[in-house]
């Protein structure tokens, strides 16, 4: 009985101690979002981005680049994909005026459908439009179709005896 209420009491300071970080990143996020006198520019070099054309069990990699073109450092607060089939990763320190910033998508095709794909990736920055949709496209082969057909059968019943 001890370990479970042990058990018990770590769960729920662990579950405690994770609330409180999501609490303070997004305060955080907030402050740089609202901080007008720090905002910047910001040129997206890719923002659309064609993979072309893969088969399904493949994962790819896409590449969004930007450039701050501001005269403020340039913070990417947020990347926020579409969908579960894609994790992005961002250049996380601030990026110099003039200088570069790189997101990276990973597009895992067995998390997704084949035939034409396009997915999306919501990018906050210090920028006085903050939200920046970034899209990718491309075509996923080798899909086995999500439509069932259904055929009626009938069941395997004893067939009847036949009478002499």
């Amino acid at each position: 009985m001890k370990q479970f209420v042990w058990f018990f009491a770590s769960v729920v300071i662990g579950c405690m101690a994770c609330n409180n970080e999501v609490k303070t990143d997004l305060k955080a996020e907030q402050k740089i979002v609202s901080d007008t006198a720090n905002f910047t520019s910001v040129k997206w070099i890719d923002s659309l981005v064609n993979f072309g054309t893969v088969k399904m069990g493949e994962k790819i990699q896409i590449k969004f680049r930007c450039q701050n073109v501001g005269n403020k450092p340039l913070i990417i607060i947020s990347v926020r994909p579409g969908c579960g089939c894609t994790v992005a990763s961002y250049t996380k320190e601030p990026i110099a005026v003039g200088a570069e910033g790189l997101i990276t998508a990973e597009f895992d095709t067995n998390k997704s459908h084949g035939g034409e794909v396009a997915k999306y990736i919501i990018v906050t920055t210090n920028t006085k439009v903050p939200d920046m949709n970034l899209k990718f496209t491309g075509e996923v082969t080798g899909d086995t179709s999500n439509d069932k057909i259904a055929i009626p059968h009938e069941p395997n019943m004893p067939k009847p005896l036949k009478k002499s």
